[in-house]
């Protein structure tokens, strides 16, 4: 994707919103599956969802799935769908988070 393309698909206030709602699931997920602490959570959701600067190359990238799927690979890995089926898809409480 061109920078002009990248640019006009994430402006940056809807991008570093998007990254903050991604960060803030992430870490959720984190915590409630993973059993990590609040703050190694977060310290995972800034690894998993670094900024990028307007004009990196597919900026944004990372958004193609959600936050619950990253979550799932991390502490599952690839296989959790077929491991764990009943965490192929988002929990109820994961899709309320705000």
């Amino acid at each position: 994707m061109a920078r002009s393309e990248n640019e006009a698909v994430w402006g940056e206030e809807e991008y570093v919103a998007h990254l903050r709602d991604e960060r803030r699931r992430f870490a959720w997920v984190m915590q409630r599956y993973g059993g990590l602490t609040s703050a190694e959570a977060e310290e995972a959701a800034l690894e998993r969802y670094p900024y990028e600067a307007s004009g990196t190359p597919l900026r944004g990238l990372i958004f193609h799935d959600e936050a619950w799927h990253w979550a799932m690979l991390r502490i599952h890995n690839n296989r959790y769908p077929v491991d764990h089926p009943e965490l192929a898809n988002p929990s109820a409480e994961y899709d309320v988070l705000d």
